[in-house]
């Protein structure tokens, strides 16, 4: 009787239960929480994201599953769609859309800087040819969005495009928005030239709260005319700027801008790890999404700049070219990347705010895009 009470309190243990792929998953959980806590890669996504790995891959708990805690996080916020919306409607409270507003041009950078969406789409579609994958068009469209760095951006249009790879494309989106400073500054000393890097811009012109106050009104109503697929993700993200610059709502202001985005970006985070079991994350269609999420923020960001280097010859090298690299839309990390390279090149150079224009650019333009591809491809 004893020994049977004893095998059955080892068939519950975790040591009696553990995988490979399992410790290999807390493995890489805990390498994100080394990046957050000791290299402060972006602590605010990595940490839940890390720790939500960890908890998604203990034996017999089931923390991860349909009915475990993470689980229904998982259904009620990133299945539905609300942490994406929620999310945008925080970076809009947020973000100051004064610098484009200031410099309007700078919506080409943003433009340009998804061109990665777009030719990773084509990368997905080709990679069938490789066996094991069997990506749709649908499937491509989700992957192509991770060019954006845009995390709610890309759960957003794979919950409704691709919700069988959401797991591993949130995990790739958040993955490159996070690690921003490594992927980029090699790509940007490539492609510019020292002097480039070196080029002042003039400061900025002061912006009216009038045009703060119909900016974000103006997006909305263009985008209800054009491309009403991509009101969700706009909608939000001009509800929230509008509330920061109305002046007559700043406990909502300071709502969006503190308490639901900081209690939705834990539990998203979370959720996000929640797919990083092994189960569900080691397979080769995993491993081709992350691939392919890499090309495609690399080619956003090389167009973002290339897009940089033309306009800072069309003005006679008034532009310095780095700042095409913020196009893409992590907001606002992409910014303090050019700044700190820019920094690099001349320490009197400060370009964080001529930045900002096209890293505000880049959540328009992702989100954009995202509109284009679900009226497209969702049909």
């Amino acid at each position: 009787m004893q020994n049977e009470l004893l095998d059955k309190l080892w068939v519950t243990t975790g040591i009696a239960n553990f995988e490979w792929g399992q410790l290999l998953m807390i493995g890489v959980g805990l390498l994100l929480l080394f990046l957050a806590i000791v290299k402060k890669f972006e602590p605010l996504l990595l940490v839940p994201i890390g720790f939500g790995a960890i908890l998604s891959n203990i034996p017999v708990a089931a923390i991860s599953g349909p009915d475990g805690m993470l689980g229904m996080i998982y259904h009620v916020g990133i299945e539905t769609g609300i942490f994406p919306l929620l999310i945008f409607m925080g970076v809009g409270a947020l973000t100051d859309f004064g610098a484009l507003i200031a410099m309007p041009r700078t919506l080409m950078l943003g433009a340009a800087a998804q061109f990665g969406i777009f030719t990773t789409l084509l990368g997905a579609l080709a990679l069938n040819a490789v066996p094991g994958f069997e990506f749709s068009l649908a499937d491509a469209a989700a992957i192509g969005i991770i060019g954006g760095a845009d995390g709610p951006t890309a759960i957003f249009l794979a919950s409704r495009l691709a919700p069988d790879l959401l797991g591993a494309i949130a995990v790739a989106a958040y993955s490159y928005m996070a690690l921003v400073p490594l992927i980029q500054p090699p790509i940007m000393r490539l492609l510019t030239t020292e002097a480039e890097r070196k080029i002042k811009m003039k400061q900025l012109r002061p912006v009216s709260r009038t045009e703060k106050i119909i900016f974000p009104l103006t997006v909305l109503l263009l985008c209800v005319i054009f491309l009403p697929t991509a009101a969700p993700l706009i909608g939000m993200l001009t509800f929230g700027n509008l509330l920061r610059e109305c002046g007559v709502v700043d406990r909502l202001s300071n709502a969006s801008q503190n308490e639901i985005i900081n209690i939705t970006t834990i539990f998203l985070g979370l959720a996000v790890g929640s797919k990083l079991s092994a189960e569900k994350f080691l397979n080769v269609e995993t491993l081709g999404i992350l691939v392919l999420g890499m090309l495609a923020f690399a080619v956003g960001t090389a167009a973002g700049l290339l897009m940089g280097k033309l306009m800072c010859r069309l003005s006679g090298g008034k532009i310095n070219p780095l700042i095409g690299a913020a196009g893409v839309s992590a907001v606002p990390m992409a910014a303090r990347v050019v700044n700190k390279v820019g920094l690099e090149a001349d320490h009197h150079n400060f370009l964080l705010m001529h930045a900002m224009g096209p890293n505000v650019a880049g959540v328009i333009g992702s989100a954009v895009a995202a509109g284009i591809l679900l009226a497209i491809v969702g049909g």
